[in-house]
Parts: structure tokens; sequence; C-alpha cells
């Protein structure tokens, strides 16, 4: 009864009381006195499954811009009969628990925002959002942040620094800024927000509560020098380095950051990855430089995960082929000026084979569209090989329901004294419809040639692509039902090439559905139609494939005592040569062993069989193989402290590959058998990590990470023990590492 006496005492305070209180602790209790003055929220609706009704427990939030930041305190009540979830977490895990978030737009135009969650258990996420409602937790922030509970519910404080982001000058004393603030339920996932929005639907930034706050401003002087020093096992070889990172913010309007001699090595290692395509695996970057307040830069081309920029080309392959190329030095600033923001981004590789990263963006806000710009260009010296990529993107929201998404850019390669320029645009529009009803169309036009990899990423060119798609939402569904929500989709395309080939025309039904448990569960199915596949062969001639469909199944459901669990199942049949061919059919099982709130373990088994694997050999030569395939993976997460996390992941792959009938394309693109020989293959990969992370203080940590990794040819093992065993004795890289960064703010 105490606290509930305070927290109603509080609220009265906060309309009686004009004056800002005293300075703000943020240690998770809100004292008496402390949030005097703050603004009182406590109309939370339901917003996931978005049913708009007054959420099942009560809310309260207090926020008041101070000097030092925007402060926000949540009490959320929670009788003892809803099970609180306090999972300890790694930074920008997500899991199943009792969570707040505060999402800003510190310029109130819907064009950037940030997102910032606290846990129940202490643990934290934090990232960017998009314009277009796409969230990225690469990014992190420095900020505050505290939790306490007690028998009524739990308590979060929050404390955001206005230099965490660049936001525009200010008219005035005043500026405004977009809030939405939720708290999510973990036994049940449901989601509680105030304004009632949601990111599942369109124009979710731009439907922020506007706020009027007073025009603060902060400057920061970040210096994060850092040392690292690694063994490799393998060669017995030591290597060491040391830089530094600067980070300036003279004023909200402006911001640059810059390293000198990067350590550009990820600490967190990427999932494996059997790629035997033509199309190239797309990984995101956790490398901080390139997280920070990168969303400026965000130009997507709307097909798969294409985009003007992708910042792993940076420090990637060399140009002479020999490994990972070093960085001497790059450059990235930050800025607005009335509703126009710009962004500059350089960078330079070291040595003859070392390239040149150029980036310009700047966009421009109006009424009803945000216009945009983006140049890009590589200097290959090595290859004698400049590309130069040019840009123009809008938005338009005409009003509430119609949002219309264009782009075009124009890549020009000149190489050893030849220019080619190539075009590609795409345009993707949403209306909200009434009763929970929606519609989607897309364009896309990619020239042949059109190429953007230098800096970005393309899976493909050459292509027109279409689509219409017509979906609804249920949410009044039967208290009695495993399902609080559906979000059924119905869906046509196609797409050809240049010439007019037809690549894809399908038909596809999807179904998306949260479960009471706060689980989730999704259903999807193609039917594909005759077609041709021009990358199948490497670009060599265009293959006929036949007509066949593929269906997916996903079933993870929520928490249950210390297990959680997922299965995940996939058929597929035809879309081959033959015209008999064998269905492809995998299985994946997950299960989680929670033996506390800091630890956990993981564990999964993936297997695969498909009796049409096409695999191109030469010329015009498919080799056809059926192909087992069997993954097993574990991790062991320990939470130890706030500051302290222990992580021991690993994941084995193998495959094998047993070769049925050689295939020579004809030139009228039909496939006939034939008589070559092709070889049965199979291989093994290895991907293992220890690593260790102390947090000294705010974006300054302590690692310690051991890793060793392999690929090899060898026999398929069928049981998860032999699997494990052979993987061990793989062992073609092995690295001990020890990196020390420090941020220090002047």
């Amino acid at each position: 009864m105490k606290i509930r006496t305070l927290v109603t005492a509080l609220s009265l305070a906060c309309v009686a009381a004009p004056a800002l209180a005293a300075d703000i602790k943020i240690d998770g209790k809100m004292e008496p006195g402390e949030w005097d003055g703050a603004r009182h929220i406590s109309d939370f609706h339901t917003v996931q499954p978005f049913t708009g009704q007054p959420g099942s427990v009560p809310t309260e939030v207090w926020y008041m811009a101070t000097p030092k930041g925007l402060a926000v305190a949540f009490r959320n009540h929670q009788p003892a009969g809803v099970e609180r979830r306090r999972q300890k977490t790694r930074r920008d895990e997500d899991a199943q628990t009792d969570r707040v978030n505060v999402m800003l737009d510190f310029d109130g135009d819907g064009r950037q925002g940030y997102d910032f969650t606290v846990m129940l258990g202490g643990g934290i996420e934090d990232g960017t959002i998009t314009k277009d409602g796409n969230f990225n937790n690469d990014w992190d922030g420095n900020w505050l942040h505290a939790v306490s509970e007690d028998d009524e519910g739990w308590t979060a404080e929050i404390l955001i620094p206005w230099s965490v982001a660049t936001m525009g000058k200010a008219k005035g004393d005043k500026r405004t800024i977009g809030v939405y603030f939720d708290r999510v339920v973990g036994v049940s996932g449901e989601r509680m927000g105030w304004p009632a929005i949601t990111f599942e639907r369109p124009q979710f930034l731009a439907k922020f509560q506007q706020v009027e706050v007073p025009a603060y401003s902060q400057a920061l002087l970040a210096l994060t020098p850092y040392v690292s020093a690694g063994y490799n096992m393998v060669d017995r070889k030591m290597s060491k380095n040391g830089g530094m990172d600067v980070f300036w913010k003279p004023n909200g309007q402006f911001q640059l950051s810059g390293t000198i001699n990067p350590d550009f090595g990820q600490v967190e290692s990427d999932d494996l990855v059997v790629n035997f395509t033509a199309q190239e695996s797309f990984f995101s970057d956790k490398r901080p430089f390139f997280t920070e307040n990168q969303s400026i830069f965000d130009f997507g081309m709307l097909m798969d995960n294409s985009q003007l920029i992708y910042t792993r080309r940076v420090g990637g392959p060399s140009d002479d082929g020999k490994g990972a190329a070093d960085i001497d030095a790059a450059v990235k600033l930050n800025g607005s000026f009335g509703k126009t923001n710009y962004g500059l981004m350089w960078a330079e590789e070291r040595g003859d084979a070392g390239r040149s990263f150029r980036a310009a963006r700047v966009t421009q806000a109006f009424d009803t569209n945000t216009l945009g710009a983006m140049a890009t260009q590589v200097v290959h010296p090595f290859l004698d090989r400049t590309a130069t990529v040019f840009g123009v993107d809008d938005q338009w929201k005409p009003n509430d329901h119609f949002t219309v998404v264009a782009n075009a850019a124009q890549s020009a390669i000149d190489e050893q004294g030849q220019t080619q320029r190539k075009l590609g645009a795409s345009v993707f529009a949403q209306y909200e419809m009434k009763n929970n009803w929606h519609q989607q169309w897309a364009y896309i036009h990619y020239d042949k040639g059109f190429e953007i990899n230098d800096f970005g990423y393309l899976g493909r060119a050459d292509l027109d692509y279409a689509q219409w798609e017509v979906g609804k939402r249920f949410t009044d569904l039967p208290k009695d039902s495993m399902y609080v929500a559906h979000d059924w989709r119905w869906r046509i395309d196609g797409m050809t090439n240049a010439n007019g080939l037809v690549l894809q025309r399908e038909f596809r039904v999807q179904r998306n559905s949260k479960l009471r448990d706060g689980g989730n569960q999704s259903f999807m199915a193609q039917f594909h139609t005759v077609a041709h596949d021009d990358l199948l062969l490497w670009g060599h001639a265009p293959t006929r494939i036949t007509p066949g469909y593929y269906v997916n199944f996903d079933h993870e459901p929520g928490r249950r005592g210390n297990w959680q669990w997922m299965a995940r199942v996939e058929n597929a049949y035809g879309m081959g040569v033959a015209s008999d061919r064998k269905p492809m059919v995998s299985l994946k099982l997950g299960t989680t062993y929670f033996f506390s709130d800091a630890l956990n373990a993981q564990a999964s088994i993936f297997g695969l069989r498909d009796g049409e694997w096409l695999l191109w050999q030469h010329d015009n030569l498919l080799g056809q193989y059926e192909q087992r395939q069997l993954m097993l993976a574990a991790t062991l997460n320990w939470n130890i402290s706030p500051k302290q996390e222990l992580r021991v992941k690993l994941q084995a792959i193998g495959l094998t590959g047993h070769a049925r009938q050689a295939w020579r394309v004809q030139p009228d693109m039909t496939p006939v058998q034939s008589n070559d020989v092709i070889n049965d293959f199979n291989l093994h990969t290895l991907g293992f990590q220890i690593r260790y992370r102390y947090e000294l203080a705010p974006l300054s940590n302590l690692y310690v990470v051991y890793g060793r990794g392999g690929y090899d040819q060898g026999e398929l093992f069928t049981d998860a023990r032999s699997e494990f065993q052979h993987a061990f004795q793989l062992r073609n890289t092995e690295m001990l590492m020890v990196k020390l960064a420090y941020r220090f703010e002047l």
C-alpha cells in the first residue's frame, strides 16, 4: 500500500506543481518530489495485438526534459497473478521478458527515430528506426537506466542525453519532439502503448505523439583509445594493434566521428552459411564506427537487403585476393540545417590494393514528402576501376492511410578506360483500409549491368518485378483460443529479365500469428508456374524450370517454466529440371533451458534432404545431387552481472551431395540428361567461440575471445555425437584475442 500511496501522491504532485523537480537520480526508485513537474501518462492501450482496448494491467509514465536529457519513469503495476519474467540478457538480446520502451524522434518530423528498451532483469536494447518503420539494433548509445521491483509491480527510470543524436536547430527556446512509450508483459507478449499506434503498420514513426519541450542542447567530445593483442595458434604468431575513435558533437546540429588505425575486427562471430548460389550472402555489421548514427545513409532498393551502402564492403576482401583489407582511417559527419539533414562518410584502406570509399547523403522534409539524394564512389587503384552511384528517393504520405516510397539510381562503372552507365528504380505503396484490411503494390526495375556492389549490396540485377498483396488482420479472436491475433496476406507477383524471359510467376498465402502465451507462429505457401532461372548456370545461359510449390511452418510458443522450444518445417516440390523430382524436406528443432534468470543453454538441430539439388559445374553443365545436410548448434549464455557476460557458441555443419544425374542446357533453354561425369562431394564446417566481456564504463569494454573454425572435405556423420567429434577436429583457424577500449568523455 505504501508504493500505491506514493505513486498516487506523485500523480497529484505532477498536476499541481508546475515547477521542475530537483535533479533526478536514475536509480529505479521514484522518491517523493523527485518527479514534480513531470508530465504524467496513464492512458495506455493494447497495441500488440492491435485491439486499441485499455491495457490488461495499469501502466504509468512520467517524463520531463532536463538540461541533462529526457528523463522518463515507468511505474508498471503487476499483481501477483501475473508472472514476471526477469531473464537477464546481454545487450540487444531479444527475449520474452517484461520490458519497457522509449522511442524518440528528436526532430518530430517522422524521418529518424531511436528506440531505448529496459528489461526487468536489467538488460537493455537500443537501436534506430527509419522513416519506413524499420528497426536496427546495431547502434549502441550512451544513456542511463535503472530498475527496481516490489510486491505491487516494478519501476524503471531512464535518462536519454541530448547528445545521443543530431537534431535540428530549435525555434526560440522550445523544440517539438515525437515520443512513444510502451510496455510489454513478458508472460503474454501483450504490448501496451501511448499513443495507441503500432510498428506493425505503416507511418509508425510519423504518428508519434508530438510534444513541446525546452530546447536543451549538449556538446560532447569523446575519445576511445583501444589496444588489442591476438595469438594465432595455428601459425604461432602474435599480433598487436592500437588506435583511437573520436566523437565530437559541438551542438545538436553537427557531429563528427573518426577513427585512426581502426580495429574493425568483430568480436561477435557471424553465423555459419553454406552458399553454392550465384547470389552473395548478406551479413549485418556490428562495428561501432559504422553503426553510430548510420540511419542517415539508409537508401534501400526494395529487393531483399538491397542498399546503396553496405558497410561490410569496407575492410572486406582486398582487390588482390590476399585476405581482408586493412584500414588506415575513416571519418563520418552528420548534421542538419532547417529541415535538411546531411551526412558524409570517407574510409581509406591501406596498401597498393586498398580502396577509397566515399559517400554523401542529403534529405529534405516537406509537408507530405521527404526527398533525398545520395552519391557514393569507390576507387580501386589495383583494378583501375572507379564505381560511382547516384540516387534519389522520396517518401510521400498524402494522408494517414496511404504511403508511397520511390527511388531511382544510376551506376557508372569506369574500368580500364571504359564507362558503363545503368539504371535501377523501385516504387512501393501501402494502403491501410477499413476493418483491418490492407494492400501493397510494388514495382522494381534493374537494368542488366546495374552495379552497386562496390559499396552497396544487390542480390541480382537485370529484372522487372511487380507484386500486389492484400491482407487482413484479425484481433477479435475468442478468449479460449490459443491465438490472440492473425495477419493473413495473399500475394501475386511476377518477375522477368531484360529479355522478357519469365523468371517467376507466383501466388503466395501467408499467416503470421501471435500466441496467447507470448509466442509466435507463421505459415507460408508459395505456388510457382513454369519459369526460368538465368543465374543457375552463373550467367552462362538461362534454364527452364518446372512448376512447383514451397511451404514452411514455424512454431515458437512462449516459455513454459524453465523450458522454451521451437520447430520449423519446410517442404518443396518442383522448381527444378526433372519432371519426377523427389521433394525437399527439412526440419529444425530447438530448445532453451533456463537454469536461472542469468544462465541459459540453447541447442538446435537442423536436417535437410533434397532429391534435386542443382549445382553448376561449368559452361552449360548442371549437376543434379541428392543433398543431405545436418547442422548442430549450441549456445551457453551466462550474464554474470550487469557488467559481465560469458558466451559460448558452437555451430557445425555436415553436408553431402550424392551425384544423381548430369544435365546439359540446350540453346532453347531445355535441360537434357547427359552422360557427363559428376562426382559426389561432402563437406564439414565449424565455428566455435568463447567470448567474455567486462563493461568498465558505458561503451568501454574489455573483451577476451577465443575462436576456432574450419572447413574440410569428409564423411557425413548421421548422429549428433559423431558430428561434434568430427567438427572439433577442424582447425583451419584458431585465435585468442584480448581487446580493451575505454571511452573518455570530455
